[in-house]
């Protein structure tokens, strides 16, 4: 079964971000675009995703028929640390005006973007969509995380209770164009990127890193999370054989995404 439509309206939430962008890009190589008037998307100065009201009138007179969310508060460990109250309460807002909206205005598919953070701190590798929850979270990025489980477990909820037609997807460490570059509040590949380029433009002897350099990580190219992304809303059912179920044997509405290569 093929879910999509060249006559649909896609709403790209966060379409200036660095997985919005990406989404955006691979869409008008697919035949959406704003001169089509199948793509939507909107400026932070234009929609204040916050804003409950601002959210549901903009639903109301541009009616998306598919919603991808892709809009977050995001950053570092460092940013993490420094502001857990933005993390946690900036995100659940977003999140939860754009689900809402989306059941109220008869949306038809829902992808709801997260992160491999929700995961617990030791969990079993290789990482498996039903170990959500067993266990403590990484510490240093919890308010990000707790966040993003909300947003999963609300899809997850509205789907149970509504039958609304929600995915979400949990990619690995991301990097690629618009990532932050910023030492304080990026990820560690746009960090790393930046600390290396650096150091050859001012011919230091050596980069610092934070850490042992003993932790595996596995990264993710944004356009390969946009190309996931799009086959996931054309083809997923998540009652099909293949897909992700609990320890009880339900389908489950949140698949992984990443590169299946740790470094």
């Amino acid at each position: 079964m093929n879910y999509l439509d060249k006559n649909y309206k896609i709403f790209v939430a966060g379409s200036s971000g660095m997985v919005g962008s990406a989404i955006c890009r691979l869409l008008n190589k697919k035949g959406y675009s704003l001169q089509n008037e199948n793509l939507l998307v909107v400026s932070r100065q234009d929609l204040d995703l916050d804003n409950k009201n601002e959210v549901q009138k903009w639903f109301r007179k541009n009616k998306p028929d598919i919603v991808i969310d892709a809009a977050a508060k995001v950053g570092g460990i460092m940013a993490n640390k420094n502001f857990p109250v933005d993390f946690l309460l900036n995100n659940l807002r977003i999140q939860n005006n754009l689900i809402e909206a989306s059941w109220e205005f008869g949306v038809k598919r829902f992808v709801f973007l997260g992160s491999s953070c929700i995961y617990p701190k030791l969990s079993p590798q290789p990482i498996k969509e039903q170990y959500l929850l067993t266990d403590s979270l990484e510490e240093s990025n919890q308010w990000y995380a707790i966040a993003k489980i909300a947003g999963i477990k609300l899809c997850q909820a509205y789907n149970i209770q509504y039958n609304m037609d929600t995915i979400s997807l949990m990619p690995s460490n991301l990097y690629g164009p618009k990532d932050n570059y910023n030492l304080e509040t990026g990820h560690v590949m746009s960090s790393l990127i930046r600390k290396f380029y650096e150091a050859k433009r001012d011919n230091k002897p050596r980069v610092i890193c934070w850490g042992s350099g003993s932790p595996l990580r596995e990264f993710l190219y944004v356009d390969d999370l946009a190309d996931a992304c799009f086959h996931i809303l054309n083809f997923w059912d998540k009652d099909k054989t293949i897909s992700p179920i609990d320890k009880d044997g339900n389908p489950i509405n949140w698949l992984n995404v990443g590169s299946d290569y740790e470094i």
